[in-house]
C-alpha cells in the first residue's frame, strides 16, 4: 500500500511528539526552586533564563519540527497572576512585559506573539506564570515567582521553573479591571491557570485551563481594553466572550457587569450582576467586595464605592430566594487588630448583610444564615485595609442545606 505524503507527514507528527514526550519526562532537568531570596528583576531574568535553558535539552526535537515541518515556534504569553488571588496585579503586569522582552532579546529562535484569538491560533506554546507571596516577616516580604512553559496540542508542560523573591518595594495593587470588579472572580480556569505554573516539567497542564485557552484570549484582550478606559471597545469583547459555549465564566461576567457601568447602561449591569449572582450559588462561589467603615457595620459612605450596593443586594436576594437550599452569609475581615475583635465585628457584619437581604425579600428570614471567620481565611493577610486587601475584607455567600 502506498503512503501518501498527508500520511507521511501525519506519522512523523507522532513520531516526533512520542520523542518530544520521552525526552521532556526523562531528559528534561527539574529545575529546583531556589534557596536563597533574589531581587525581582534578577530573579525574573533568571527564571527566563532556566525556562528556556530546559528546552534546549530537547535539541533533537526541536531541529526536527523545524526542518521537517517547518512551523515556526510561537508563543504566547497569558497574562500572569498573584498566585493566591488570582488577580492580575500591577507588578505581575511589569513581569509579563519584562518576560516578553527576555524572550525577544535573548531567545530568537522563538517568536512571541500577542495573547489574542489570532496569535493563539497560530501559536504551539502558552507561557504563563504567578507570583505568590510567601511571607511577610520583620519588613522583608518573600515571594515564589513560578513560570511554566505548555506545548498547546499535548498539553504536557515542556519546562517549568520557581525562584524566590525578596523585595519589598513591589507594587501589588490589582489592575483596574480586578480592583473594580464587584466580586472574586476565582474560579476552576483561573485556578487551573495557577497550577499550570507550577507544574513540573514532563507532567500535564491543568486540561481545563488549555481547553478554555481561546476564550481566556478574548478575556485577556477585554481586560486590557477596560484598564485602558476603552470601556466601549471593552464591552464589545466581554459580549463576545459570554456568548462562547464556555463564555458562562464569573470574570467574563464582571467584566460585562463593569464596562456597563462605566457606559451607563443601568438596567443592562443589574441583570448582569443578577447573572453573577446566579453563577455564584450554582458553583458556591459567590464573594463580594462589601466595603465597612473600619471597625463598624455601615458601609463606606462613597457613592463612588457603596452607591451600586443596594442593587447588589436585590439581586443577591432576588437569587436567593429562587433556590431550594439556605444560604450561609459569612463576614471576614483583614489581619489587622486582636483576633477575638475581628471574629465578632466579621459576624456583626454577616449579620447586618442578612437582615438587609430579608429586608429586600422578606420569604429569606427563614432560609439565611449567618458566621463570622474574622481574618481566619485570608487570601491576601497583609493588612494594609486599602484595595490590595479589600478580598480579605468581603461578604461570601455558600449554598448549604436547611437544617431545621
Amino acid at each position: 500500500m502506498l503512503i501518501t505524503p498527508s500520511q507521511l507527514q501525519r506519522l512523523a507528527r507522532a513520531a516526533l511528539l512520542g520523542c518530544a514526550l520521552a525526552l521532556v519526562a526523562c531528559g528534561a532537568p527539574r529545575v529546583s526552586e531556589r534557596d536563597a531570596a533574589i531581587p525581582f528583576d534578577e530573579a525574573l531574568d533568571q527564571s527566563v533564563d532556566d525556562l528556556f535553558a530546559q528546552t534546549q535539552k530537547l535539541p533533537t526535537f526541536m531541529a526536527t519540527v523545524e526542518s521537517r515541518l517547518k512551523a515556526p515556534r510561537i508563543i504566547v504569553v497569558d497574562p500572569m497572576l498573584d498566585g493566591t488571588s488570582g488577580q492580575q496585579t500591577e507588578v505581575t503586569r511589569i513581569a509579563e512585559q519584562r518576560v516578553v522582552e527576555r524572550v525577544r532579546s535573548r531567545f530568537k529562535q522563538f517568536n512571541v506573539s500577542t495573547f489574542d484569538a489570532t496569535g493563539l491560533a497560530g501559536a504551539q506554546f502558552v507561557l504563563n506564570g504567578t507570583l505568590t507571596q510567601t511571607s511577610s516577616t520583620a519588613g522583608a516580604a518573600q515571594y515564589r515567582l513560578s513560570l511554566a512553559l505548555t506545548d498547546i496540542k499535548t498539553g504536557l508542560v515542556l519546562a517549568q521553573t520557581a525562584s524566590r523573591v525578596g523585595d519589598n518595594n513591589l507594587n501589588t495593587s490589582p489592575t483596574a479591571v480586578y480592583r473594580d470588579s464587584p466580586v472574586i472572580a476565582k474560579d476552576r480556569v483561573v485556578e487551573g491557570y495557577i497550577r499550570t505554573s507550577q507544574t513540573k516539567a514532563g507532567m500535564p497542564a491543568d486540561p481545563l485551563y488549555l481547553e478554555r485557552l481561546p476564550t481566556s484570549a478574548l478575556l485577556a484582550d477585554a481586560n486590557a481594553a477596560y484598564n485602558e478606559k476603552r470601556y466601549a471597545e471593552a464591552l464589545a469583547r466581554y459580549e463576545a466572550a459570554s456568548l462562547r459555549p464556555d463564555g458562562q465564566q464569573m470574570g467574563i461576567y464582571s467584566g460585562l457587569y463593569l464596562a456597563q457601568t462605566q457606559l451607563g447602561q443601568t438596567e443592562a449591569a443589574e441583570k448582569t450582576f443578577g447573572l453573577m449572582v446566579r453563577l455564584g450559588l450554582a458553583t458556591n462561589n459567590l464573594s463580594v467586595k462589601f466595603l465597612f467603615k473600619p471597625g463598624t457595620t455601615d458601609f463606606v459612605v462613597d457613592p463612588r464605592v457603596s452607591g451600586s450596593y443596594p442593587m447588589w443586594l436585590r439581586q443577591i436576594a432576588r437569587q436567593s430566594a429562587l433556590i431550594e437550599q439556605c444560604v450561609v452569609v459569612t463576614g471576614h475581615t483583614s489581619r489587622t487588630g486582636a483576633e477575638q475583635i475581628n471574629n465578632r465585628l466579621s459576624l456583626q457584619r454577616a449579620t447586618f448583610v442578612k437582615r438587609r437581604l430579608e429586608t429586600e425579600t422578606p420569604e429569606l428570614a427563614r432560609k439565611l444564615r449567618d458566621a463570622g471567620l474574622g481574618f481566619r481565611e485570608n487570601i491576601v493577610g497583609t493588612g494594609t485595609d486599602d484595595q490590595r486587601d479589600a478580598l480579605d475584607r468581603r461578604v461570601e455567600f455558600k449554598v448549604s442545606a436547611c437544617n431545621g
